[in-house]
């Protein structure tokens, strides 16, 4: 049984500790009964070369009310019953999880591509600041030609 609840059919937040990946899918799952298929995504920090750590900051203002409308647009271009988008900001270490994105929606084809949808947004948002420690200090990353390609293809 899972002490995470799940109370309205889009739920966004931002998190500044760890989250309970099982707990979170567990409770979206029995939010969402009626769905023929729900789609999960865990992004993680990856221990590339020498990372020690991960910190995403933040425009508060306009972070959440973004993510809030992404989250609507995949609701509505999908057909989702519902969407779950929780996303970690401040300082994370390799293995530990950035993003959680679940979709629910009637047709598995529906909650693969809002899933899909959500993270290429994610990934790319300018209200996501990113940089990475390693041995050298810190460095900001900027989006990837593929970041750029991947969103496009929504367009």
């Amino acid at each position: 049984m899972a002490r995470i609840t799940i109370d309205t059919p889009l739920d966004v937040r931002l998190l500044d500790k760890g989250l309970s990946v099982g707990e979170a899918l567990a409770a979206f799952n029995a939010a969402h009964g009626e769905a023929g298929g729900v789609v999960s995504f865990l992004g993680k920090v990856r221990p590339d070369g020498d990372v020690r750590a991960l910190e995403l900051s933040h425009y508060e203002p306009l972070t959440l009310p973004a993510m809030r409308e992404l989250t609507e647009t995949a609701r509505d271009q999908f057909a989702l019953d519902g969407a779950l988008v929780w996303h970690r900001i401040g300082v994370m270490t390799p293995g530990e999880a950035i993003v959680l994105v679940a979709t629910a929606a009637r047709h598995r084809r529906d909650a693969f591509a809002a899933a899909d949808y959500l993270m290429d947004h994610l990934k790319s948002a300018a209200w996501l600041w990113k940089r990475e420690k390693r041995a050298d200090g810190w460095h900001w990353i900027e989006p990837r030609g593929q970041d750029h390609e991947d969103i496009a293809r929504w367009e």
